[in-house]
């Protein structure tokens, strides 16, 4: 038997990664909480050097203030002609705090300019970590790798997703369903194992 006597905070504000969190845990034997229930909770700074650390930072941080079992991930992009830019910088590359999806994605694209597409190799990746008061209790890492369009594609998505080529599917991820995107998707992959974790905590 599962105990449905749980809550399970998302931490994030991004309404993006929310709703995919959301989609990709539904099911759980617990409640969903989102940070618009605690909109006293510290804006935590991703200062740190690693998607990791930056996660188990959110993590720590939002499970000690809400006192609930918290899941913070980190995820970003990284294109290898550009040595592995913008990574953790994904959200902030194009102009610091307050750059904007289609900014970022500009600067991206600007900076690749005559890399022909065979050498526009990137992947997504995503780190996950599971908080409770002071304590790590897991952890996961996803990753999907792909190309960068030499132009922006679809309007599904958020992020660099318009311009994350998939060359299995002929599409980016911009393009893709979110069924599909969710099935496939770093997150997803990162999730399906927190996801896992999650089960064996609440099975009785």
């Amino acid at each position: 038997m599962m105990s449905t006597e749980c809550s399970l905070l998302l931490a994030t504000r991004n309404q993006g990664k929310r709703r995919e969190l959301e989609t990709i845990l539904k099911g759980l034997p617990c409640r969903i909480v989102t940070l618009e229930e605690f909109p006293d909770a510290p804006e935590v700074v991703e200062d740190r050097s690693t998607f990791l650390d930056n996660a188990r930072k959110k993590a720590q941080t939002l499970a000690r203030h809400t006192g609930l079992l918290t899941l913070a991930e980190d995820s970003g992009l990284e294109v290898d002609a550009l040595d592995g830019r913008p990574g953790v910088y994904s959200a902030r590359y194009a102009r610091g705090e307050g750059s904007t999806d289609a900014e970022n994605i500009e600067r991206v694209l600007l900076e690749l300019q005559g890399v022909p597409l065979a050498k526009r190799t990137a992947r997504f990746v995503c780190q996950a970590v599971l908080y409770e008061s002071d304590k790590e209790i897991g952890q996961a890492f996803g990753e999907v790798c792909g190309l960068i369009s030499e132009n922006r594609r679809g309007h599904e998505g958020f992020g660099y997703d318009p311009i994350f080529y998939l060359p299995e599917y002929g599409k980016t991820f911009g393009e893709l369903p979110a069924s599909v995107k969710n099935r496939i998707s770093h997150r997803s992959g990162a999730l399906r194992e927190i996801r896992v974790i999650l089960e064996g905590r609440f099975r009785r």
